[in-house]
């Protein structure tokens, strides 16, 4: 099982409970689940970091409002941190794009595609370009302004069953193969 192999990364409920640093924090980042894997704990630290991925800002925001959401849920933060990572400079512009796409849907806006940025203003000054882009910022804002969520709580939902549902397929695959194995043992003696 890869729970195996995390184990040895992350830090035992004793150690954590011993850090000097904690202690700041209080009992917030005492609970068991914040630190344990087990299926509820990662499924929620998923849906965690899937949702928190999607916040505006760079990945130190995203990392902290990760955290936060993870203690206040009570699933495994270090997973709901590491998550936030699907959203990188390679995979937030498509990420916007569907955000931009289901807040149209959800508006009930057929306006096609994005509209299109004023790729002449290279050569011109900072005081035409700043007006043309937030000009087009302002013309997909309320279709990003809904989407976004939509779209974080539907990340969210997706990860937190799929990990759920994988986990379990996991373990009733290694039952039926332990369960095998015994059948097995017990025929050749």
């Amino acid at each position: 099982m890869p729970r195996k192999y995390f184990r040895k990364y992350l830090p035992s409920h004793a150690t954590i409970l011993q850090n000097r640093y904690i202690g700041w924090f209080g009992s917030a980042l005492k609970h068991h689940n914040l630190w344990h894997l087990h299926r509820r704990s990662v499924a929620g630290g998923v849906a965690v970091g899937m949702f928190a991925g999607l916040i505006p800002g760079s990945n130190p925001v995203q990392f902290a409002i990760a955290a936060l959401l993870a203690i206040a849920f009570r699933v495994n933060l270090p997973i709901a941190v590491l998550v936030t990572l699907y959203s990188n400079p390679f995979t937030i512009v498509p990420l916007y794009f569907l955000a931009f796409k289901l807040g149209q849907l959800a508006l009930l806006e057929s306006g096609g595609t994005l509209p299109p940025l004023a790729f002449g203003l290279e050569s011109k000054g900072f005081s035409e370009w700043l007006p043309a882009a937030l000009d087009w910022l302002t013309s997909i804002g309320k279709p990003l302004l809904i989407g976004l969520p939509l779209l974080a709580l539907l990340l969210s939902a997706v990860g937190y069953l799929v990990v759920r549902w994988g986990w379990r397929c996991y373990v009733v695959w290694a039952w039926r193969a332990r369960q095998h194995g015994t059948k097995r043992n017990k025929s050749a003696s």
